[in-house]
C-alpha cells in the first residue's frame, strides 16, 4: 500500500539525529569515575551532543549509616547504575561516554561499564581527594589507562601538580590536568588529553 509522505505512518526506532552509531562509523567507549559528588554526571551532560542518559535518583533514609559523603553534605541525588553520552569525532569516529555511580554499593556495575573500554577521566575534587583513592586503586589493578581531571570547583583548594600526585601515588606519566566540569569546552580538553595520552602509550607499546 503506498502513502502520500503527509500521511506516511511514523517511522519505527529512533529518530535519526538520535541513532548512536551513524552508519559506517566505530564506536569507542570512555569512562568518567571518581567518588561520589565529583561531577562525573555534569561532565557527561556538559560534553554530550546528546541529551545525556542519566540513572540520578533521590537519596533517602535508606542510605544512612551505608553511605559514607564527607564533603558532599549538601547533594541529594546520586547515580545508581551509569551516565551515558556521545560525542561524533567525525563521520567515522564516534566516542561514548560512561559515567560510573560514586557510592560504593553501586561499583559492582564497574564490569560491565568498564568492558571494551579504552580509558578513563578520574574527576577529583581537591576539598575531598580521598575519595578518589579507591578509584584511582581499582583502575590500577585493572589496567585502565587514565588521566586525572581537577574538577575546579568554587573555593576549592589549589594544590601543586606535584602534591596531587604525590596524594594520589601516581607514576610521573599519569596526565594531572585542571577541568571545570560545568564547561563544554573545557570537558572536551580532559578528553583530549586522555586521547594524546593513549596514544603515546600505544607508540611506546609499538617502539
Amino acid at each position: 500500500m503506498d502513502y502520500a509522505s503527509s500521511d506516511a505512518p511514523p517511522k519505527a526506532g529512533p529518530r535519526d539525529p538520535d541513532l548512536l552509531l551513524p552508519h559506517g562509523a566505530r564506536g569507542v567507549k570512555v569512562v568518567v569515575v571518581g567518588g561520589f559528588g565529583v561531577g562525573k554526571t555534569t561532565m557527561v551532560g556538559s560534553v554530550s551532543e546528546i541529551p545525556p542518559l542519566t540513572t540520578e535518583e533521590t537519596m533517602t533514609q535508606a542510605g544512612v549509616g551505608i553511605d559514607h559523603n564527607p564533603g558532599a553534605a549538601g547533594k541529594n541525588t546520586t547515580t545508581v547504575a551509569m551516565d551515558f553520552g556521545r560525542i561524533s569525532i567525525n563521520e567515522e569516529l564516534v566516542l561514548y561516554l560512561f559515567g560510573t555511580p560514586g557510592q560504593e554499593r553501586f561499583w559492582f556495575l564497574w564490569n560491565g561499564i568498564f568492558e571494551g573500554a579504552l580509558g578513563a577521566v578520574v574527576l577529583v575534587d581537591t576539598r575531598r581527594i580521598e575519595v578518589c583513592f579507591e578509584v584511582v586503586t581499582r583502575l590500577e589493578d585493572r589496567r585502565v589507562p587514565f588521566v586525572v581531571a581537577v574538577n575546579a570547583f568554587p573555593e576549592a583548594p589549589h594544590y601543586p601538580v606535584p602534591e596531587l600526585r604525590t596524594a594520589l601515588a601516581l607514576s610521573d606519566s599519569v596526565p594531572i590536568v585542571t577541568c571545570d566540569a560545568r564547561d563544554r569546552a573545557s570537558c572536551r580538553d580532559a578528553l583530549l588529553s586522555l586521547m594524546v595520552y593513549l596514544c603515546t602509550l600505544a607508540a611506546q607499546e609499538t617502539a
